[in-house]
């Protein structure tokens, strides 16, 4: 049986019982003089390397949109993210997977079928079995509408990041 993270009148929670955030602790270590190796701790198996920091930290948001992807499409847990320990650094699932995966344990937890979910949302099961799929492109208006049905909701935010000038 699978454990998905739990759906509360809030929304999401990760382990902390906040609402739940895509972005995962990594650790970086320099693997040689010209190979830095990122890993994430909350999904095994999940790592990835570049030739410096930058590129590294690059692919490992693609490694890590990947890995979610993969998890989607084999019906496999999607980690709630822990909380980093020092030296980490968090990386951001890609906006785009953020939101195909809330909507997917948003649906995984409702213990709704497909046919249901898109009764609800006045539309058929072909649609939201390419809701479901981290491929598919669903515009973002879609994935919102299906989640306040679900009774969830998806909040973007914008931080400026520290070192990067404008």
């Amino acid at each position: 049986m699978v454990a998905y993270p739990l759906h509360s009148e809030q929304g999401m929670t990760g382990r902390d019982g906040k609402r739940m955030r895509f972005q995962y602790p990594a650790e970086l270590w320099h693997a040689g003089p010209n190979e830095v190796v990122v890993s994430f701790r909350d999904i095994p198996g999940c790592h990835t390397s570049g030739e410096d920091e930058t590129e590294a930290l690059e692919e490992a948001q693609d490694a890590l949109e990947e890995a979610i992807a993969g998890r989607i499409n084999r019906e496999e847990d999607i980690p709630s993210p822990s909380a980093p320990l020092p030296g980490e650094r968090l990386i951001s699932v890609p906006t785009d997977m953020a939101a195909k995966a809330a909507f997917v344990l948003a649906f995984r937890n409702s213990g709704l079928t497909r046919v249901s979910l898109a009764k609800r949302l006045g539309t058929d099961e072909k649609s939201v079995r390419r809701m479901l799929d981290p491929r598919h492109g669903t515009a973002p208006s879609r994935l919102h509408k299906a989640l306040r049905e679900l009774g969830s909701e998806l909040v973007v935010e914008v931080r400026e990041l520290a070192g990067v000038e404008a």
